[in-house]
């Protein structure tokens, strides 16, 4: 497929298409070689058609210029690789053209496949996620309201706070009315670029998908689904290994929870990298009680957007006197830190201002195109309608 590389009949359409999302791409050389990786010529053209809404079988067909039963085996296997989905409603089948991020570049490492050269695609990916000019990190991290947000482990709020249900990883599953599991994308494709995941955390069952969404994928085998007491114990799971829980930023019907590590997780790696408010944090702050606090180090390796440190204030060259620090611009307020500490000498406070948090995807998605300065009169017409309403319903 390198040849779609220079073509503009394909691919540019295809990247001016999924630019009309809130996350689009960057424009490169790798990303024009990563979506030629995924997307088969005809499969970019019929991508570079779809409207902003659900769409069906027969308007694809007239945006196309396709015949039905020549386009319908091309959305099948586009449905397979999870380019887009495929939702059933009231005995129709609408389609969704998936987003880049959260969307097909995620699900490509969401179940073992044969169909892709992985190691080639996950090390492309590893690049145009790590290109700082052309490189993916912006976009998803560039608007001022995060795609994304920390969950607090529930054990660890203070008790003279009161959990609400958005706030709590176990409420948002016993609230969905559907929930499945999947792979970790992000340890799946370090796997395949030749890395492992410092923290022993598995790649397997780890990351849970709800709602409609979640039905799609284990539908087309992106996950499998699980009750809710199985998913409750994933989440126990992730407490025990120390995952940071990364969900939707909206306040109704998060449509997953991630369970991310500090050295796989491309979430993460971008706080890492300096996009500290690239994540939306919880209403809390994790502390460090230097009188109990003999700086094992612990806390360190624990804390996965990489936000404790030496505190520098005190007396740091003597080893016997060096202290752990909390960054509290960088500290998400997840508490995965707080079991590693033998002393516990870390804690959850309440945030003095705690962040402000959109109540529903769609107004979440218009927030940030007008933040990119991005929405149109078009897009604005989409989300006036039921931009990817199906998907967002539970």
């Amino acid at each position: 497929m390198g040849h779609l590389l220079d073509s503009n009949h394909t691919l540019v359409p295809l990247i001016d298409r999924l630019n009309k999302y809130p996350i689009g791409v960057v424009d490169s050389e790798k990303l024009r070689e990563l979506l030629s990786l995924l997307f088969s010529e005809e499969e970019a053209f019929v991508a570079s058609k779809f409207p902003l809404t659900e769409t069906t079988l027969k308007e694809l067909s007239t945006a196309t210029k396709m015949a039905e039963e020549d386009l319908l085996p091309v959305l099948e296997s586009m449905a397979d690789k999870g380019i887009i989905m495929d939702l059933p409603y009231n005995g129709k089948v609408f389609y969704l053209l998936m987003p880049g991020t959260i969307g097909f570049f995620e699900f490509t490492f969401m179940k073992n496949r044969t169909d892709l050269p992985l190691e080639k695609v996950a090390k492309l990916m590893d690049e145009y996620f790590t290109d700082r000019e052309k490189g993916h990190a912006q976009e998803f991290f560039g608007s001022k309201t995060p795609l994304t947000r920390s969950l607090p482990y529930q054990e660890h709020i203070p008790v003279t706070s009161v959990i609400t249900d958005y706030e709590s990883a176990r409420n948002i599953i016993k609230n969905a009315k559907f929930g499945a599991v999947s792979m970790c994308y992000c340890r799946h494709q370090k796997e395949h670029a030749g890395g492992t995941c410092k923290k022993g955390a598995p790649v397997e069952g780890i990351c849970i998908s709800l709602g409609t969404g979640a039905t799609f994928l284990a539908r087309r085998g992106f996950a499998e689904e699980k009750s809710k007491d199985e998913l409750l114990k994933i989440i126990d799971t992730a407490h025990q290994l120390n995952l940071t829980h990364i969900t939707d930023n909206v306040r109704n019907k998060p449509t997953f929870i991630c369970n991310c590590c500090g050295c796989c997780c491309h979430i993460m790696e971008g706080i890492q990298a300096g996009y500290i408010n690239g994540v939306g944090k919880t209403n809390y702050l994790a502390t460090i009680d230097p009188e109990l606090c003999d700086y094992c180090g612990e806390c360190f390796t624990a804390c996965n957007p990489h936000a404790i440190g030496l505190d520098k204030s005190g007396d740091y060259k003597n080893r016997a006197d060096r202290k752990s620090k909390v960054d509290t611009e960088i500290c998400l307020g997840c508490g995965a830190c707080i079991s590693s500490c033998k002393h516990g000498a870390i804690s959850l406070i309440p945030r003095e201002t705690p962040p402000k948090l959109i109540e529903r995807k769609r107004d979440l998605f218009k927030t940030i195109l007008r933040e990119k300065g991005r929405l149109s009169p078009f897009i604005i017409e989409g989300i006036k309608k039921k931009v990817m309403g199906l998907f967002l319903r539970h």
